[in-house]
């Protein structure tokens, strides 16, 4: 039986804590599915399609394992996906005690409705303090994001000055 695991996140931009994540992630799991998501709370500075180009971009210049797919989910529960593609595992990336606040009821749901369990992974020390907003705020405020995100975000906020 294979292990199937989803990392989601809106990845907008994706960071390198979330490549930590994944990479992480990977070397667990036999398959690991990393999903991007609309999250009706946030106001996106990437459309889907730009954050999907952007992780695989950024997956492969890393040279992470070929065991990771990346797609995006629009619209619906969490838990369906995970059923469609035969997961049953989802991958959190916890920074503080917030985050596990945060998180915590969702697994409980997530795993009431579809028997999925959360598996909160802490992120590499040097990245604990980086989040997609910070990198946003950062950005537009012409600052240096380089070190927080992969070359290819890098290049692709400073080209475009989103």
């Amino acid at each position: 039986m294979r292990r199937i695991a989803v990392v989601p996140g809106s990845f907008d931009p994706v960071t390198r804590g979330h490549l930590d994540v994944i990479e992480r992630a990977s070397g667990l799991f036999d398959e690991l599915h990393v999903l991007v998501v609309h999250n009706p709370g946030k106001t996106a500075l990437l459309p889907i399609s730009q954050r999907v180009s952007l992780l695989q971009r950024s997956i492969l210049d890393a040279g992470l394992p070929g065991n990771i797919v990346v797609a995006s989910w629009g619209m619906g529960l969490l838990v369906e996906y995970c059923t469609e593609v035969g997961a049953s595992v989802l991958i959190k990336g916890i920074r503080s005690q917030v985050d596990v606040a945060y998180e915590t009821p969702m697994a409980i749901v997530n795993r009431n409705l579809a028997a999925v369990e959360t598996i909160f992974l802490l992120p590499d020390p040097a990245n604990a303090h980086v989040s997609s907003s910070l990198v946003r705020q950062v950005a537009a405020l012409g600052g240096d994001i380089t070190p927080y995100v992969p070359p290819a975000v890098a290049a692709f906020l400073q080209k475009t000055r989103v």
